[in-house]
């Protein structure tokens, strides 16, 4: 009996292969386990923050403060991504209001789009900014540490794509 991969004509890899190689690549990148956790600690905190196009840049920055792996931190910023912006960014401004109080309100988009959102005054400011600072340190700090002990869990064991 021949194995389905026997069977599959040689080619480029699909997709799926490529995506999961790049992966298991990103993963294990060199460092000690602490190095790699902080670099995505790092890299997680500074995509809390809606500092759009600096996000990766912050990251590494702080990865290199932290003694922390630069390429986990830079992919930690994709915590942030055109999917996740509105949600992120507006639960980090209900949080801020929460602790500081109501503030102005969640913006308009015609009024973000006619304004910015920094020149919607310290109110706005404030409030997402402490909101992001939380949120950041709180998810931060939990995939780092599951991060850390997932790689102390497998130490030694091979990460093989299939």
């Amino acid at each position: 009996m021949v194995s389905s991969e026997a069977k599959r004509p040689p080619g480029p890899p699909s997709l799926q292969s490529r995506l999961r190689r790049a992966l298991v690549w990103l993963w294990e990148q060199e460092g000690s386990h602490g190095q790699r956790a902080r670099g995505l600690a790092a890299g997680i905190f500074c995509g809390c923050f809606p500092f759009f196009g600096l996000q990766t840049i912050l990251g590494i920055g702080l990865a290199s403060l932290v003694r922390g792996n630069h390429l986990l931190a830079a992919a930690g910023t994709w915590i942030s991504n055109p999917i996740t912006y509105l949600p992120l960014y507006w639960f980090n401004h209900q949080l801020g209001s929460w602790l500081l109080g109501p503030g102005r309100g969640w913006p308009s988009l015609e009024l973000i789009r006619q304004e910015g959102i920094w020149d919607l005054g310290w109110s706005f400011t404030s409030r997402i900014l402490l909101g992001s600072t939380l949120v950041g340190l709180v998810a931060s700090t939990g995939f780092s540490f599951l991060y850390w002990a997932w790689l102390e869990r497998s130490k030694g064991e091979p990460v093989v794509p299939s």
